[in-house]
């Protein structure tokens, strides 16, 4: 797999992830980040969407000042 599409990933997953104010934001944003993620390395988006869904709500809720 080439590098490239792994640093796209990551630029556009650190780009998108943000907290949001109530789970479903949190969902969301994290969902939507996985889901470009997974794209931009052609991966299954559905699965990218749930991955950073989960993410981004267990980060969020382990670090609430970080938002």
């Amino acid at each position: 797999m080439p590098i490239k599409p792994i640093f796209l990933a990551l630029a556009l997953g650190g780009s998108l992830a943000a907290c949001g104010q109530s789970t479903g934001e949190q969902a969301l944003f994290g969902a939507g980040a996985g889901a470009l993620g997974a794209a931009a390395v052609d991966a299954n988006p559905v699965a990218g969407a749930a991955v950073g869904a989960t993410a981004n709500i267990l980060y969020c809720e382990q670090n609430p000042g970080e938002c």
